[in-house]
């Protein structure tokens, strides 16, 4: 399906370009019918002159988070550089019949002070995710309460997308029609299941009146969000954005549909190792749900309110290896041509990399293409570091100090 790279850097050194790719140097790439030469953008040593127009600059100034751990983003962080695993039986529903019983269920998910009590019991989890990470996101970046009025609710906008929407809410529904007939479905089903319906509630909640919408791209839903964020706050059209991804999909059917495909690990005797990327046992990811969104806004905006910066988003780019609907292509041609693209828009040096953080499916095709494009990329670089978060994540490349 798609590919999306981005590019984030720690100091306030760097935005975008507009490359032209008119520097292209060899690969020999292999193809089922054989192989053959393509031309990759070269990226030179050098990092190319950088943004430096305030109005252009994208810092991230807040994180929010809702996940297994809770929807504290310190105390998120600190559970992984412990190690700690938040996968466990899955007990929403009956299991037994299926393959896979396991994954990252949030239990104990907390909404209180964040979402109107009547509207938070209609509400699938997957909106329910999406206010409450937003939310926080915004206090994080000293935008909570009365704070929020200092900024231009006409330029700021919700950019949240899912890969599912509100599919719990769907299932629901369907039980409904068949069990007790149309008549009884609720008025609210329509507006619950569709993609867009938490970014919408958020913006309203909020009175965000810039761009409010989802997309949709499986995976790399939340990377093309943060890119296309970024390009309405360099276009001038907003001046904060909040942007990420949510995704709440414990019934039976997202189950069995994923099931279906192959993709699911089935340890079920060892569930907090199952997700094991570039191991040569590994046999699948593992199912989760959360949210994960950051306030983007202009580096002039931040400034003028003395925000808390806590990154620069250099750059990203998109593209698709038209090959399969879930299957990379073999030779990685397309991420490889991803992440090269991404490296000349955010203005940045295959040598200034020094951490990758990876989409690590786990699965035997996946992790093989995803390596493959590395090594085209960053041959050359044999101190680099890599692993994999697994929380809405495809391919994201961090340059720090």
């Amino acid at each position: 399906m798609g590919t999306e790279a981005h590019l984030m850097y720690t100091s306030l050194l760097a935005s975008t370009l507009n490359p032209q790719h008119e520097n292209l140097s060899p690969l020999t790439v292999k193809l089922p019918s054989g192989t053959t030469t393509v031309r990759l953008p070269q990226i030179s040593a050098t990092a190319p002159k950088r943004e430096k127009d305030p109005k252009r600059r994208v810092v991230i100034t807040g994180m929010g988070v809702v996940s297994v751990f809770g929807n504290d983003v310190d105390i998120f962080y600190q559970k992984l550089l412990a190690g700690e695993s938040g996968i466990g039986p899955i007990d929403r529903f009956d299991v037994s019949d299926f393959p896979t019983q396991f994954g990252g269920q949030i239990r104990g998910f907390e909404s209180s002070g964040y979402i109107n009590p009547k509207l938070d019991r209609r509400l699938d989890d997957c909106q329910r995710y999406c206010i409450v990470a937003g939310k926080k996101a915004l206090e994080d970046a000293a935008l909570g309460g009365d704070e929020l009025s200092m900024i231009d609710k006409e330029r700021a906008g919700v950019l949240v997308g899912t890969g599912m929407g509100g599919v719990t809410s769907h299932y629901d529904g369907v039980v409904t029609l068949i069990k007790r007939g149309y008549k009884q479905i609720t008025p609210f089903f329509t507006p619950y299941i569709l993609p867009n319906t938490g970014p919408a509630f958020l913006a309203i909640d909020l009175g965000f009146m810039g761009p409010a919408y989802s997309i949709s791209t499986a995976c790399a839903t939340s990377n093309y969000c943060f890119d296309a964020a970024a390009n309405h706050i360099r276009e001038g059209v907003a001046d904060l954005m909040i942007a990420g991804g949510v995704d709440a999909c414990f019934n039976p059917i997202s189950l069995a549909g994923i099931v279906a495909c192959n993709a699911l690990s089935q340890r079920n005797d060892d569930p907090q190792t199952a997700s094991r990327p570039w191991d040569q046992g590994r046999d699948g990811f593992v199912l989760g749900e959360g949210a994960g969104v950051l306030v983007m806004e202009s580096l002039e905006h931040a400034m003028k309110r003395d925000a808390p910066i806590i990154a620069e988003y250099l750059g990203g780019a998109i593209n698709c290896d038209a090959y399969h609907i879930t299957n990379p292509r073999p030779d990685a041609f397309g991420i490889t041509t991803c992440i090269q693209s991404s490296l000349l828009n955010a203005g940045v040096s295959v040598e200034e990399v020094n951490y990758i953080n990876a989409h690590a499916t786990s699965t035997v095709a996946g992790d093989l293409a995803e390596i493959t494009a590395l090594k085209n990329v960053f041959k050359n670089s044999p101190g680099i570091k890599m692993n994999a978060t697994k929380v809405k994540n495809t391919l994201h490349v961090l340059s720090t100090l």
